[in-house]
């Protein structure tokens, strides 16, 4: 027995929050790129968008690779590696990607700070739990 959702059903808001997240992902590199003087996207708007994949990518299978070795450093620095590791996932980023620039060891530290801030404000506002809309649905 299957069951077919129509109607803004389950699929259909997941591939949105995707979607969404994604230009999140865009927009947070595009405010580090106009902030951090060395940060450079070249390419325009496609550029960035192909850059925001590339870096959800890249975080998503190295990141978490890298966030589970240093876990035992993270828990000692109370969190502050992480900021290095995301530096270093933007470094590997430029350099997969011809699209992206950094300058040095603290542009590129000072950038994923910046998209991380940017990235979880974002993320806050627009894709917040819809829990209570969900049971105003029902």
């Amino acid at each position: 027995m299957t069951t077919r959702v129509t109607g803004g059903g389950i699929v259909e808001d997941m591939l949105r929050r995707i979607l969404v997240a994604w230009l999140i992902m865009a927009a947070a590199l595009g405010v580090a790129a106009w902030l951090i003087p060395d940060v450079h996207i070249r390419y325009g708007s496609f550029g960035l968008i192909g850059l925001a994949a590339l870096y959800s990518l890249v975080n998503v299978l190295i990141g978490t690779i890298l966030r589970l070795f240093t876990l035992p450093l993270t828990v000692i620095t109370l969190g502050l590696s992480a900021l290095i590791v995301n530096g270093v996932l933007l470094a590997i980023t430029a350099g997969i990607s011809d699209v992206l620039d950094v300058g040095g060891f603290l542009q590129t530290v000072l950038a994923a700070i910046v998209i991380s801030l940017v990235h979880a404000v974002l993320h806050a506002i627009l894709l917040r739990d819809s829990k209570d809309d969900k049971k105003q649905r029902k």
